[in-house]
């Protein structure tokens, strides 16, 4: 059986805070993947891709899955890219049950537009919404390819999302 939970999905579909929920739900250690990154790397996820570029951050992401995935008893909220690089998924994979969440592109744009500061990928774009829908478009292959389940949390609270994929988790489980 699987111990550990990793959320994916797109920027602003609230991989950290659904992951939060879940880990205090269940015991486990809750791992952000960007602040490991972060102290890795000794600056803001936005420093790195600002100093480094985002090649230099996705190798960082690769090191820190590579650490992680070893481990046991944990709830990871990855990067939103973290799919882009099909050795994280295939490390994660051997332990983890990988939840895809979405939400709405509304939700995602009210939530990234209030804090586009911190959104590496969104700095410098002229029309965030189209950077937004262009992004979602081309990762979509990508967090379907990788997820073992979806959940859509567009009309759905915190805790009722950390509920129902614990649900899924469990049922996933019972039948792999």
């Amino acid at each position: 059986m699987k111990t550990n939970i990793a959320l994916i999905g797109f920027m602003g579909t609230g991989k950290t805070t659904i992951a939060k929920a879940i880990a205090r739900k269940l015991g486990k250690t809750l791992v952000e993947m960007d602040v490991l990154i972060e102290q890795k790397a000794g600056k803001s996820v936005a420093d790195i891709f600002k100093d480094d570029g985002e090649i230099a951050f996705r190798q960082l992401e690769i090191d820190i899955t590579r650490e992680i995935a070893e481990r046991d008893n944990q709830v990871i909220a990855c990067g939103g890219g973290i799919v882009l690089n099909r050795i994280n998924i295939d490390r994660l994979k051997k332990n983890t049950v990988v939840v895809l969440l979405t939400v709405s592109f509304d939700v995602i744009e009210k939530r990234v537009s209030a804090d586009a500061g911190v959104r590496p990928l969104l700095a410098g774009s002229k029309d965030k919404a189209q950077t937004i829908r262009e992004l979602m478009t081309f990762r979509q292959p990508f967090y379907e390819r990788s997820a073992d389940i979806t959940v859509d949390s567009s009309n759905l609270g915190i805790e009722a999302t950390a509920d129902l994929i614990i649900d899924k988790v469990k049922n996933y489980e019972s039948k792999n």
